[in-house]
């Protein structure tokens, strides 16, 4: 199966970088699971997480993710019943 995920960030905001760090962070733990990972500029302050089309994490709603926090919510899409190593202890 093939996966796509999607990060929407503010370029007014100027949130690039913290929307590469993510991405970074989600491509390293599930390389095998994800066939894409896009970056889509937004405005308005938006900071939207989307796995194949689905809203896992809007800022508005819950304001800026912690890593492991993301992590878990696509893991629960991509390859559910998988452990997260020591991140996911850590939290």
């Amino acid at each position: 199966m093939t996966h796509r995920v999607e990060i929407e960030y503010c370029t007014q905001c100027r949130w690039l970088p913290r929307a590469a760090w993510l991405a970074q962070e989600l491509l390293t733990t599930f390389e095998t699971e994800l066939t894409e990972l896009s970056l889509k500029p937004g405005t308005g302050g938006v900071f939207a997480v989307r796995v194949d089309g689905e809203l896992v994490w809007d800022r508005r709603e819950h304001g800026f993710p912690e890593p492991t926090a993301v992590k878990r919510l696509v893991r629960d899409r991509v390859a559910p019943g998988r452990s997260l190593g020591h991140s996911e202890r850590s939290s």
